[in-house]
């Protein structure tokens, strides 16, 4: 940003007066007009991915961000993440006009959640504390310079600020992780909120639109690197005459963070990453929490988390309506296409996201076509008992038996029996998988499951999947080699998890998909509730369920779709999807599965039937294939 204003900037000097000799000002060299618009009609031509359109930006001499972003207006398809569009400042600041277009939002079975996301806001209490450190060291470095309108909205800012960390029980000026606060979480209506942090009489709208857009100050603030070390002291930068000083602070601070690197064993990483995000400026987030507070008082809640410690603390903004923001999208918009392979249940979609929005029902046209697999490919199973007569009933408290443990162990044996290649099992929760499998190490069931399939299970870091996944595939790989030993590999994921979505179990790495229980939702999360009262309150109720009972339960359904759903990725592929839970066999729940695997699930009472529907689905499918 800099490099593009001195472009721009020019120097006036007055006759007679000799000019001071500054430092030299760098310009982009990519950022020529004449090659930009090159660039632009090359773009518009043929379709490029990113990796192409790096390489020909360095050919042309011209840069592919701004480049592409000439290239909108006249593309007639631009391919973008949905985040884009769905976000209105953020249409704004890249050129993209909905007016008149179509848009096709693919994947949008997390549609609402993803609304709720961009346009929910949370601060830290050591993120309040540093920001106002920041924002008043650059009030007192550059008040001279400054307009008083200026100084008059940093001080609001400031006030904001101050009666923010307040709420969380702490004061400004003081090391946050040494203030003790009470704990608890508390849910206010925005008026309340700010009624309770005593900012009421502060117009949120105009310190918005009149300082943080037009002054740019979260980006003026990079130059205040207060790092909250240890002690949680923020450290003032000396407003020294040195000019040597000030000039190589940047490259000394740059040269201790390399330093800090070097000396840093493999499992400080996690803390050195922590200090990075504590280094930057705050104050993007602070804009965003006041862009947060200026919705609607109904649409919206403010959950106020106290910890223990200020700095620990934390004010989220919790959007309830998504619909508000999706409505500028569907009133711009010639059509709007929501497409997706598990949009089931659809009810919820239309009533939370279109019906809210204003959308008639007279203009809502539903297709839904089934999958190009044939129907013998697929062998969807509700399995209500296992192998020795134990019902599968999976609540909160049922499931940590050891009876219902040890019987899910059973099953899993006798999958893997019968099964070759990939089983991919999936638990409800981290916690839940981490028990079941602990129990069964006591017991011996997992050696059991180990001599019959090299045993996986999802890692905690996200870096490591694709090493786990790589790993995975070489073992099945293997054991389709060797007719001997291992027959395949199990996988332990998790719902929700890093493998429940966006990755692909084809072929031979999934062969049968297994959901132990339902994964429904903490239903004693603040958030939940308050959403569940919000579509009770504003929602009409149908089929003797409120809004809230039917979110609970289509939320649980979406994620047992999508884990699903992993499997069964091409024409020719088949697999056995096994769901352990008496539950699942309810008409109600059937009907939230998609349609192509509705139609073929077979519900069975006891385990023998559903073991020789598997085993025959295998030997069948093996024969084929």
């Amino acid at each position: 940003m800099e490099m593009q204003k001195n472009k721009h900037e020019k120097q006036h000097h007055e006759e007679g007066v000799k000019r001071k000799r500054g430092p030299a000002k760098s310009v982009c060299p990519y950022n020529k007009a004449s090659a930009l618009q090159q660039m632009r009609d090359e773009v518009v031509g043929t379709a490029h991915d990113i990796e192409q359109l790096l390489k020909l930006g360095r050919e042309m001499h011209a840069c592919p961000y701004y480049a592409t972003r000439l290239a909108i207006p006249p593309a007639q398809l631009v391919v973008l993440p949905y985040q884009m569009v769905l976000h209105e400042a953020t249409r704004r600041s890249t050129g993209i006009q909905l007016k008149g277009q179509i848009v096709i939002i693919d994947e949008a079975h997390n549609l609402s959640d993803t609304l709720s996301c961009i346009h929910s806001a949370e601060l830290t209490g050591a993120q309040l504390c540093r920001a106002h450190s920041q924002l008043t060291q650059y009030a007192d470095r550059y008040k001279s310079r400054l307009k008083a309108k200026n100084l008059m909205y940093i001080k609001q800012i400031l006030f904001v600020v101050e009666g923010l960390v307040r709420v969380l029980g702490g004061k400004v000026g003081q090391n946050p992780q040494s203030q003790i606060t009470q704990t608890g979480t508390e849910m206010l209506t925005i008026n309340n909120f700010l009624f309770k942090a005593q900012i009421d009489n502060i117009n949120l709208f105009k310190v918005l639109q009149k300082y943080f857009e037009k002054s740019m100050i979260s980006r003026k603030l990079g130059g205040f690197v207060e790092k909250y070390a240890g002690s949680g002291v923020s450290v003032h930068t000396q407003s020294s005459s040195n000019k040597e000083n000030r000039r190589t602070e940047g490259l000394n601070r740059y040269l201790q963070t390399l330093q800090t690197n070097q000396n840093t064993a493999p499992d400080q990483q996690g803390s050195a990453e922590a200090d990075k995000v504590l280094s930057a400026s705050p104050m993007m987030q602070v804009e965003g929490f006041f862009m947060a507070l200026t919705n609607s008082n109904t649409d919206g809640r403010v959950v106020v988390h106290r910890q223990g410690t200020l700095s620990e603390g934390s004010v989220k903004f919790l959007l309830l309506n998504p619909a508000v923001h999706f409505a500028q999208v569907l009133k711009e918009c010639r059509a709007v296409i929501i497409a997706g392979g598990t949009m089931q249940p659809v009810s919820d979609f239309k009533q939370e996201l279109l019906f809210s929005a204003g959308v008639g029902e007279e203009r809502i046209t539903e297709f839904s076509c089934g999958h190009v697999i044939p129907p013998e490919n697929i062998l969807p199973l509700v399995l209500c008992s296992g192998p020795s007569g134990q019902e599968l009933d999976f609540t909160f408290q049922n499931r940590d038996s050891p009876r219902m443990m040890d019987e899910t162990g059973r099953i899993l044996s006798n999958i893997c029996n019968v099964v070759p290649g990939g089983v991919v099992c999936f638990f409800p929760s981290y916690e839940y998988s981490r028990r079941i499998i602990s129990h069964w190490e006591a017991s011996g069931a997992l050696t059991r499951l180990a001599n019959k399939k090299k045993i996986f299970q999802e890692p905690k870091k996200a870096n490591q999947v694709e090493q786990v996944l790589n790993d995975f595939t070489r073992c099945i790989q293997r054991c389709a080699l060797d007719s001997g030993g291992l027959t395949g590999a199990l996988l332990f994921s998790v719902v929700g998890g890093k493998m429940s979505e966006g990755i692909n179990f084809s072929d031979d790495l999934g062969r049968c998909v297994v959901m132990v229980g339902m994964p429904y939702p903490n239903i004693k999360s603040p958030e939940l509730q308050e959403k569940m009262s919000y579509l009770d309150k504003h929602l009409p109720h149908s089929g003797g369920r409120s809004p809230g009972q039917a979110l609970i339960e289509n939320l649980c359904m979406k994620a047992v779709n999508q884990s699903i759903g992993r499997a069964i990725r091409h024409r020719g592929d088949y697999s056995s999807i096994v769901l352990c839970d008496k539950r699942y066999s309810r008409p109600a729940t059937l009907s939230k599965l998609p349609t192509w695997i509705k139609s073929r699930t077979s519900t069975c009472t006891t385990f023998g039937p559903a073991f020789a529907a598997m085993r025959k689905h295998s030997a069948d499918s093996n024969t084929n294939m």
